[in-house]
């Protein structure tokens, strides 16, 4: 599994909330939930989003934004309108709520007309810390202009909002995904960007194949002379190349992975044992584990497990007692 697909683990919809409207100016949506992830398509016309603190963006038909929350923001016909702002609802923690969820929290002020625009918002909920590295990675906003050429997903979209159907949900769920990775792989593309390290390095043939060697199986007994060895090249040539593209040493790469993929699990996994997320991810000695995770996200396991999963005095114990077990 390469880096980037590894990064999307906790980033699939799943009862994603949609929004479909044809607004007539004036309008003014304010998008109040401050969703981790907003992504919003314009299929007609044209509208500003106003974020908080940043500068507006215009956004035209057929163009694709993305919003980081935890920010909230506004989608205008006119910069400075004097429409009543609506309030839009995009919580994706709401309960589960059928087939049509994706038209709540709408209004269509208007019937449309030569200058309407339709819009077309999901947002997207992100959860844990494998997800944050992708975050992380982001602009508060990112665009992605029009192609001139068909987008057959948008359209198929387009089609699906406007009607209930058997399933709607999961193809709305499916159809998010593959618009999020589409619009993010061509942003970190884009002749002028500054992708992180690891969507660069990704493309190196040898570092690539580290990386996809480290992703795949995390918890093996990687060396620098082992993955060298896998990618058909000197430990010192695997060494250089990856510190330079990826911009830390592969084993540090490794470690600081391993954190991450740990650190979900002892949210993820309330009851295992600190030394059973150990063996998870890679570490015999449990002790050896809590004293990496410490050094890299300056918690003990227990400590964080508390800290991001708050429980009852009674069921926690102490961290010698979990690592012991």
């Amino acid at each position: 599994m390469d880096a980037f697909s590894e990064l999307f683990r906790g980033v699939r919809a799943h009862g994603s909330l949609f929004g479909s409207s044809t607004l007539s100016p004036p309008w003014s949506l304010h998008f109040v939930d401050g969703a981790p992830l907003t992504l919003c398509t314009v299929l007609t016309g044209a509208g500003w989003i106003v974020p908080e603190d940043r500068p507006p963006e215009l956004l035209r038909a057929r163009e694709t934004i993305v919003v980081r929350g935890p920010a909230t923001f506004t989608f205008v016909d006119e910069v400075g309108t004097e429409a009543e702002p609506i309030e839009c609802g995009v919580d994706c923690a709401t309960p589960e709520q059928g087939g049509t969820r994706h038209r709540l929290g709408w209004n269509d002020p208007g019937d449309g007309g030569a200058a309407a625009t339709t819009l077309i918002v999901g947002a997207y909920p992100v959860r844990g810390e494998i997800s944050r590295r992708l975050l992380d990675a982001l602009p508060v906003v990112l665009r992605v202009d029009a192609g001139g050429k068909p987008d057959p997903v948008l359209d198929h979209l387009a089609e699906e909002v406007a009607v209930d159907a058997p399933g709607q949900q999961v193809v709305l769920d499916r159809l998010l995904d593959w618009m999020l990775v589409c619009t993010l792989r061509e942003w970190f593309d884009r002749p002028d960007g500054e992708p992180p390290a690891w969507w660069a390095a990704q493309r190196d043939p040898v570092v690539g194949d580290a990386l996809r060697l480290l992703h795949a199986d995390p918890a093996a007994p990687w060396s620098v002379a082992t993955l060298a060895e896998r990618t058909g090249v000197s430990r010192s040539t695997l060494a250089k190349r990856f510190a330079d593209l990826v911009g830390e040493p592969p084993l540090t790469y490794l470690t600081r992975w391993r954190m991450t993929l740990a650190a979900d699990l002892l949210v993820e996994r309330g009851a295992a044992t600190i030394a059973e997320v150990a063996r998870t991810v890679g570490y015999s000695d449990p002790f050896g584990f809590s004293a990496a995770f410490k050094r890299v996200r300056g918690l003990n396991p227990s400590e964080f497990r508390r800290a991001a999963s708050p429980e009852p005095e009674a069921r926690r114990g102490s961290s010698m007692a979990e690592l012991t077990r």
